[in-house]
């Protein structure tokens, strides 16, 4: 199992007046490239996808027709790196731990910032993330494998087909997270009040019945344990783009890495809708 480090802010960033949101969007800017899982509590984190003008529309309706695993946040201009709503000093080049680029449905490269990538005809989508709803699980006591041992979640492709929109098409990503049985209940109805966040479960137990083969080998993030006391609880997962990408064999995409997020400057307790 992979350790991972974790973005961490220094003591001058509270001196400087930085929150912790802006405070980890710098590291990110410096360089410093960890998975984001339990940083800046009480921010919103964000999945990313960057596409050619040519297939925004296409990629908007995707995500319209797909909620569950895509509800879009955030969505910037044409050709521009920024989105306010999301933070005042955002960029979207920069901001991220770890991207990913894409060629011909392929993953390329993996770089730290994509400043030499941009191009003025690009849109950036910021997806919501199941890193949000994690806070409300760790108020009401319930454990969270990965972040009890510093790793990141594990995410498998399924056999659940997405609705197409244009070229984008293929199997929804879930994340797993496993729990005892009373407290899957109580997930469920917690994370059911954050539907820009992916909300309810999808699935619970018997991961080969979603075309999970074998549960110790996630297709993205890193296998966890599942205590003999435990189920499987499937949560639809923003990571889903990259399975479309992949299979549609897109020319140019970009994306982050998986369990490396964008820390945005809103705060999670406003997703909730109880």
């Amino acid at each position: 199992m992979t350790s991972l480090a974790r973005i961490e802010a220094l003591p001058n960033d509270a001196a400087a007046g930085l929150s912790p949101s802006v405070a980890a969007r710098h590291r990110c800017r410096a360089g410093h490239a960890a998975q984001t899982a339990g940083l800046a509590p009480g921010y919103v984190q964000g999945n990313l996808a960057i596409l050619p003008e040519k297939l925004a529309a296409s990629f908007h309706r995707f995500c319209q027709l797909n909620p569950k695993p895509c509800p879009i946040i955030g969505m910037s201009d044409v050709g521009n790196p920024r989105i306010p709503a999301l933070g005042v000093d955002l960029d979207i080049r920069t901001d991220l731990p770890r991207y990913r680029m894409w060629r011909d449905g392929e993953v390329v490269d993996e770089p730290t910032d994509i400043m030499a990538q941009w191009r003025d005809d690009l849109v950036a989508f910021v997806i919501g993330c199941s890193f949000s709803f994690e806070e409300a699980l760790l108020a009401d006591d319930i454990p969270i494998r990965h972040i009890e041992r510093n790793v990141r979640v594990p995410m498998y492709r399924t056999n659940i087909a997405c609705q197409a929109a244009g070229p984008f098409a293929g199997p929804m990503v879930v994340s797993m997270r496993p729990l005892k049985p009373a407290d899957a209940i109580r997930a469920v109805q917690i994370t059911s009040r954050f539907p820009a966040v992916h909300g309810a479960p999808v699935h619970l137990g018997l991961p080969h019945s979603i075309g999970i083969a074998d549960i110790t080998k996630p297709d993205y993030g890193d296998p966890v344990p599942i205590n003999p006391d435990e189920i499987p609880v499937f949560w639809a997962c923003g990571v889903t783009p990259q399975a479309v990408i992949n299979a549609a064999k897109l020319p140019f995409a970009i994306t982050h890495a998986p369990g490396m997020m964008l820390v945005t400057d809103l705060k999670n307790k406003h997703l909730a809708v109880l």
